[in-house]
């Protein structure tokens, strides 16, 4: 896809600019076209479309989730209140604090203004809006009841945001003791174990036989220190290499398999996963989006391909007649309860207000989750650390202990 800017008129011959991605000029007349305007220059632009800038690098150009909630929030009060659309995304964009935000509020604008729907407007940002926002937006639009849809959205989004920021506490304290592991076992090798190695030497003379496990310390120590932009090298291309690897679809999908197999981890996986299904889902079909499109936009929102593998098989049997609830009660991936509860929401009608309460009770056992796994981590890391710790005070008292022996026979 490439971005145009554009120049255009609408019915009342106002001169009008903004921007589009599409994959032709041709696209974008027909867009424009179908708008109701009447194209006037139509331009690829390219100096400015480089991803690769230190904005993007700094996540400058990012609208953050908080200011993303706040939008959302005060976009439905003020539509909810009678403030005609137009007015209330003007005068949110010229409220906000956020560059970014403020920035793509002003093209939503010019589109809203030409007569695009605000969803077709917000789908032109798929780094700000997930298809699961667009996809709520136009049934809220259709159905009349926008400032119903976005009270959904922000509660949404705020229990995902918080889902989030648990799950990224939890593993901050475990990734600090490994880089905490990982810095002190260089610090030893590089400059410990070669002092202590000779030492060794000198008590010892050129002739002294030592441990395995020392002569073993001692290589990996001059290794490293000869070496060691080779190491340092070779850890951080590995790091990047492995990175952008899982970026993509064949390393995600396997990566994705490999954490679902991991004990302790696997059971926080699928206790997100389930829980933004069951929200999702639920906030889609309260919106009154069909089934299948529900389940297909699902699927690309829970974020596990695993996951979204299973829900698109799902959405295929749901289309050649069978119930949700069903075909979900056979796939291991989803708990008995998840079925079952399923079932009695397709049995009385009230899908969407069951899943709320299957999405609440999961959120709440990724808390439990959570809290039982940093209680594990902590004594691992701890006896991991110790045991370095350990191998190498062997390998520096096994040879000092030896000499004493021969200084004394």
């Amino acid at each position: 896809m490439a971005s145009f800017s554009y120049i255009a008129t609408n019915k009342q011959n106002k001169s009008l600019t903004g921007t589009l991605e599409a994959s032709d000029k041709a696209s974008v007349i027909a867009t424009l076209s179908k708008q109701g305007l009447r194209p006037i220059s139509v331009k690829e632009r390219t100096g400015k479309t480089s991803s690769f800038n230190l904005n993007n690098l700094l996540g400058a150009g990012k609208v953050k989730s908080d200011d993303l909630v706040m939008f959302t929030r005060q976009l439905s009060a003020m539509v909810g209140a009678g403030v005609p659309l137009l007015r209330a995304l003007s005068s949110l964009e010229q409220h906000t604090e956020s560059p970014a935000l403020k920035k793509i509020l002003g093209d939503i604008i010019k589109d809203v203004q030409a007569g695009a729907p605000l969803a077709d407007s917000l789908e032109k940002f798929p780094n700000t809006f997930s298809d699961v926002y667009v996809n709520m937006v136009r049934a809220g639009e259709a159905a009349g009841i926008l400032d119903e849809i976005l009270k959904r959205l922000a509660m949404q989004q705020e229990k995902n945001s918080t889902m989030r920021k648990k799950v990224k506490s939890a593993m901050t304290y475990p990734m600090v003791l490994i880089g905490i592991t990982v810095i002190a076992f260089f610090g030893l090798m590089i400059f410990v174990i070669p002092q202590i190695g000779k030492i060794v030497s000198d008590l010892g003379g050129p002739d002294a036989k030592l441990p395995a496990l020392t002569l073993a310390m001692l290589a990996i120590s001059g290794f490293m220190v000869n070496y060691w932009y080779i190491v340092i090298g070779g850890l951080i291309a590995g790091v990047v290499l492995l990175m952008r690897y899982i970026k993509t679809p064949k390393g995600k999908s396997q990566f994705h398999h490999l954490t679902l197999k991991l004990p302790g981890l696997k059971t926080i996986i699928m206790k997100v996963a389930i829980a933004r299904f069951a929200r999702t889902f639920s906030a889609l079909m309260g919106a009154g989006v069909a089934v299948l499109e529900a389940l297909d936009v699902t699927a690309r929102a829970v974020g596990n391909t695993v996951y979204e593998e299973a829900l698109k098989d799902a959405a295929m049997k749901v289309k050649n007649g069978d119930t949700l609830s069903s075909v979900i009660e056979k796939n291991p991936l989803f708990p008995a309860i998840v079925a079952q509860m399923l079932a009695v929401g397709e049995e009385t009608g009230q899908t969407d207000t069951v899943l709320v309460k299957v999405a609440d009770f999961y959120e709440e056992e990724v808390d439990v989750a959570i809290d039982g796994v940093s209680a594990i981590i902590e004594p691992v890391m701890i006896v991991f650390m110790g045991a370095m710790v350990g191998l190498i005070a062997a390998s520096v008292m096994m040879p000092i202990a030896g000499l004493a022996n021969q200084i004394k026979s």
